[in-house]
């Protein structure tokens, strides 16, 4: 009897000192077509005080998975994909057991859904799970395969023949190519995460992120109509012209002239703009709203010496967000001048220097250290701040706007909100911080408001590509303005 007391109360403590937390216990794919994900992504954190393990995982047959870590260290994060692999049609419920190494009993994780739709196509190759180590070191070593992109309008279904696609990978744009009668583009890239911008006359933009290789090699990008303008038609007297005999002349054949794919995205990007950017709106100066978006010369605007601290930890690797970061960084890289200072720091399960303070004027060196960034780990929010500051107020320039500029998909810190003592102090010395937005929900969106705020700052949202392109570099011409 004593024995068994003595078990009943240690499994009780083992128990209330559990300590790696689960995202989420439960997840509905709703219904389910032929080309709809049918994987989803937990998040599994460590909150204790040592080392924890994820030691096995039993499930159904008709669920794989995949996990980007199995030690977790104190804060730290790692990613497990659970994919439904189904092919009947109708509904199911299947339960995974995680067993992880602070507690005697697995975590279960319900996954449910309705199969509606089934077929023999490419587009089961959606469906396998991706490799989370499948992005390339290098665009030029990478072994290439052939991927297959297809566009569609998302109600008839009907395959859409001169859609204009862009493919980026690493945030730099690889190309831009139209589908053809088929609605296809086949193309040859390199293995890794990629991401898509699809835009077709009469349709919104679709874009989206995934990882490709061998066996995920075709995907479907479902455009939905804008609605159709009547136009109203006034009708106009037409006078007569006099015959006028012209004058003939010899017809030179034209020049094809070749448009960089960066240039073609921005300006496809440009027009999304007008309707589509969540930038949030200030009040701002009329010269400034006069000006050319992309006027950033000395006579309007002071000289930036602007710190990055970007959010490298494991959360940053799920769906579209380290794409987009990425790409927005090259966009502010480009309109950067001689006379300003950029600085870098990353934080995950620590924080550390990128790129010290170097000049706007060595754009391809700050795109190198960019592309080179990866991610994983935990989030040491406040760490990275504080690191931050420090660089921005080493390169502080008494006569230009001193900025530190926070990028993240989330909370700043799991452990402490002391950062906050040094955006205080720092504000004081003329060293404001504004805070970016990447793909965040609601739940976080207001606290990094209430920051930004508090640093003498804004929040800037980056939810696609449009936002990517713009809102970083409005932010930088907005704090930089000479008034």
């Amino acid at each position: 009897m004593k024995t068994v007391l003595l078990l009943f109360f240690f499994s009780l403590q083992f128990i209330s000192y559990s300590q790696i937390v689960f995202e989420k216990t439960k997840h509905d794919f709703g219904d389910l077509s032929i080309t709809s994900d049918r994987f989803v992504d937990i998040v599994v954190t460590n909150k204790g005080t040592k080392k924890e393990y994820l030691l096995s995982v039993k499930k159904p047959a008709n669920v794989v998975y995949l996990v980007n870590g199995q030690f977790l260290e104190k804060n730290d994060t790692i990613i497990v994909r659970l994919q439904v692999s189904q092919r009947e049609k109708g509904r199911f419920s299947y339960e995974v057991q995680i067993y992880t190494s602070d507690k005697a009993e697995p975590t279960i994780i319900k996954l449910t859904g309705n199969v509606t739709e089934t077929g023999n196509t490419n587009a089961n190759a959606l469906q396998n799970c991706p490799d989370f180590n499948s992005t390339p070191q290098s665009r030029i070593h990478a072994t290439d395969f052939e991927l297959t992109v297809v566009t569609i309008d998302k109600v008839s279904r009907k395959l859409l023949e001169k859609s204009k696609v862009t493919i980026i990978q690493n945030g730099i744009p690889l190309g831009q190519y139209l589908t053809d009668k088929k609605g296809e583009v086949k193309q040859k890239i390199p293995l890794g995460f990629t991401y898509f911008y699809a835009t077709h006359e009469g349709y919104y933009p679709k874009e989206l992120g995934n990882y490709v290789n061998m066996q995920s090699n075709f995907i479907i990008l479902e455009l939905e109509k804008k609605p159709e303008v009547v136009p109203v038609i006034v009708p106009v007297k037409i006078e007569p012209k006099p015959e006028v005999i012209a004058e003939t002349k010899p017809v030179n054949k034209p020049v094809e002239i070749v448009i960089p794919v960066e240039e073609k995205l921005e300006k496809e990007l440009e027009i999304e703009a007008i309707t589509q950017s969540t930038m949030v709106d200030s009040v701002v100066p009329t010269k400034f709203s006069e000006l050319d978006k992309e006027n950033f010369d000395a006579a309007n605007f002071k000289p930036i010496n602007v710190t990055f601290i970007l959010d490298v930890s494991g959360s940053m690797s799920l769906g579209e967000k380290l794409e987009l970061m990425k790409f927005s960084l090259y966009q502010l890289t480009d309109m950067l001048r001689p006379q300003d200072q950029i600085s870098i720091v990353t934080y995950a399960t620590d924080a550390r220097i990128l790129l010290p303070i170097t000049s706007g004027a060595k754009k391809e060196e700050i795109k190198k250290l960019v592309e080179s960034i990866k991610v994983g780990g935990s989030t040491a929010g406040g760490e990275g701040i504080k690191l931050g500051y420090k660089q921005a107020l080493k390169g502080y320039l008494p006569d230009g706007t001193n900025q530190v500029i926070v990028i993240t998909d989330g909370a700043f810190s799991q452990t402490n909100d002391d950062y906050k003592k040094h955006i205080k102090k720092y504000k004081n010395k003329g060293i404001n911080m504004s805070v970016v937005g990447i793909l965040n929900r609601e739940k976080e969106k207001k606290s990094m408001q209430d920051v930004a705020e508090l640093a003498g700052g804004r929040y800037i949202p980056i939810n696609k590509l449009v936002d990517a392109m713009n809102n970083l570099k409005q932010e930088i011409r907005f704090i930089c303005f000479k008034e």
